[in-house]
C-alpha cells in the first residue's frame, strides 16, 4: 500500500464532495417520500374503517382505496430507488479513495456507479411524479362524491 501526499489527497477529496452533497439531497427527498407514504397509509386506514356509508359513496370509497393501494406501491418503489441511490454514493466514494490509494485504474467502475446512482434517482423521481398524478385522481373522486 502506498501513502498519499497531501497534494494528491486534496483532488480526491474535492471529487468526493459532489457525491456527499447528493446523499444529503436524496436524504431530504426520502424524508418527503416516507412522510407521504405514512399519510397515505393513514388515509387508507381511515377510508377502510368507514363502513356506514351509502352504497353510492361506497363505490367511490373503494375506488379511492384502490388508488391509495396503487400509490403505496409506487411510493414504495420510489423510496427503494432513492435508497439505492444513497447506497451507491458511498460505494462510489469508497471506490474513488481505494483507486487513488492503490493507484488503480477504475474509471469505468466509477462512471458505472455514478450512472447507476443517477438512473436510480431518475426512476425514483418518475415514480414520485406518477404518485402525484394518482393523488390528484383520488382528490377528483373525493370532490365528486
Amino acid at each position: 500500500m502506498t501513502t498519499l501526499t497531501f497534494n494528491e489527497l486534496v483532488p480526491i477529496l474535492q471529487l468526493a464532495i459532489g457525491p456527499v452533497i447528493l446523499i444529503s439531497g436524496v436524504g431530504l427527498l426520502l424524508l418527503t417520500l416516507t412522510n407521504r407514504f405514512g399519510r397515505l397509509l393513514d388515509r387508507a386506514r381511515l377510508l377502510n374503517r368507514d363502513h356506514s356509508v351509502p352504497p353510492a359513496v361506497a363505490a367511490d370509497t373503494r375506488a379511492q382505496i384502490s388508488i391509495l393501494h396503487r400509490r403505496a406501491a409506487i411510493l414504495r418503489l420510489s423510496i427503494i430507488l432513492g435508497a439505492v441511490t444513497v447506497l451507491l454514493v458511498p460505494v462510489l466514494i469508497l471506490v474513488l479513495f481505494l483507486s487513488a490509494l492503490f493507484k488503480l485504474e477504475a474509471g469505468w467502475l466509477i462512471v458505472t456507479l455514478f450512472c447507476l446512482g443517477q438512473v436510480s434517482l431518475i426512476g425514483s423521481m418518475l415514480a414520485f411524479i406518477r404518485d402525484m398524478n394518482l393523488a390528484l385522481q383520488a382528490v377528483r373522486l373525493e370532490i365528486r362524491a
